[in-house]
């Protein structure tokens, strides 16, 4: 029979009124305050309540086994859960994991048999080694604040670098049960592992080349390293990128280095410059030269050529004089004078036939015109004339 039955007056179980307690005392007091709530009246409230929902308004067999059938269903429907196109979930059971399931509606033993852990696989993370973040409260503003012990790092050459760098990550879609279950504080174990690799990269190198020319290049070998390093731990976690911020020498002698980089960014800067100058001047004196050597070529050919012409032409010569010297020797005299007097004005006048001439010739006007002469009389001739 319910308790409710008992007593009548609506009180408990003991058939006291419902301000007190069992032994008839009523609730202790909190300094005139408000009493604590009743157990008694808890309990009947709630039998009333499951009084009204089974039919009957008792509690026989049926209604206690509808109760149940209730209780039962509510508890099994609890264990559908939803994924989100993110989200990859992680199903176990008495806390051991059985599996993964994919975004959408999916189901797993309820609680406290199973549970469900959803993790975000394909959200990008950052973890940033030698700096901070924070809000200022007051402005709302981003401040950044520097971590030395994290950033300080010592290279191949014994020399100190300020190194600061984020690392881009994700969990891994393939793995992510060993992102939940291998490692415990996932964000510090990649925060010490990135910080390991870049100590690592660093102390193979040299400072001038870490402020200079192998900055590309320790990146991908950062990454590379940490990849490889969370694999062996079985950590789920993959690497997207490595972003190197800055790497600077220590603040207290970083304005000599400055120095140092300026002039070695002189020095290639002149070196190209020699060597443009080098690019240009070397063909044209190449060019030069092939020229000279092709004149002086043609120039010996040409003089060898006229050398045999000559002595070709001596040769004829020769065989000539020897079938008729008289008339050769003439024919030559005639040829070299015909050369020599060839290209200027001339008189030619017999010896024997002086008489007629005028002792005076305007030797001077003879460039400009040729005198006029008189007639030429018996055995005279006149211009290249002979006898």
């Amino acid at each position: 029979m319910p308790w409710s039955n008992q007593g009548g007056g609506g009180g408990g179980p003991w058939g006291k009124p419902p301000n007190q307690g069992p032994w008839g005392q009523g609730p202790s007091g909190n300094g005139g305050g408000q009493n604590p709530p009743d157990l008694e009246e808890m309990l009947r409230r709630s039998q009333d309540r499951l009084r009204q929902a089974i039919p009957g308004g008792g509690f026989g067999g049926k209604g206690l086994l509808l109760a149940l059938v209730l209780a039962v269903g509510g508890w099994g429907l609890s264990g559908f859960y939803t994924v989100q196109p993110n989200e990859v979930g992680l199903n176990t059971v008495f806390g051991r994991y059985v599996g993964k399931t994919s975004s959408g509606l999916n189901y797993n033993w309820p609680s406290p048999i199973g549970s469900v852990q959803k993790l975000r696989v394909t959200d990008r993370n950052s973890t940033s080694i030698g700096f901070n973040f924070r809000i200022d409260a007051r402005t709302g503003n981003q401040i950044t604040s520097d971590v030395n012990e994290e950033s300080l790092m010592l290279t191949g050459d014994e020399n100190i670098a300020d190194v600061k760098f984020v690392v881009i990550w994700q969990i891994d879609p393939l793995k992510p049960e060993d992102f939940a279950y291998n490692v415990r504080r996932s964000e510090a174990t990649i925060k010490a592992v990135a910080e390991s690799a870049m100590r690592e990269i660093v102390g193979r190198s040299q400072i001038q080349r870490i402020l200079t020319a192998d900055r590309k290049s320790i990146e991908p070998a950062v990454q590379e390293l940490m990849q490889k390093v969370l694999d062996d731990y079985a950590a789920g976690v993959k690497i997207i990128q490595v972003q190197l911020q800055s790497v600077d020498p220590p603040e207290q002698v970083i304005a000599a280095f400055r120095d140092v980089t300026a002039a070695q960014q002189d020095q290639d800067r002149l070196r190209n410059e020699a060597e443009a100058y080098a690019n240009r001047v070397v063909p044209e004196a190449r060019g030069a030269a092939a020229r000279i050597l092709q004149e002086a070529q043609a120039y010996r050919e040409q003089t060898v050529a006229e050398a045999v012409g000559q002595a070709a032409r001596f040769t004829k010569v020769v065989e000539e004089y020897r079938k008729a010297p008289q008339i050769t020797r003439e024919r030559i005299y005639l040829e070299t004078m015909e050369r020599v007097f060839g290209g200027m004005n001339k008189v030619i006048v017999d010896q024997q036939g002086t008489q007629n001439v005028v002792p005076y010739l305007p030797l001077s006007g003879l460039d400009a015109q040729q005198p006029t002469l008189p007639a030429p009389q018996q055995g005279q001739t006149r211009q290249g004339g002979q006898r």
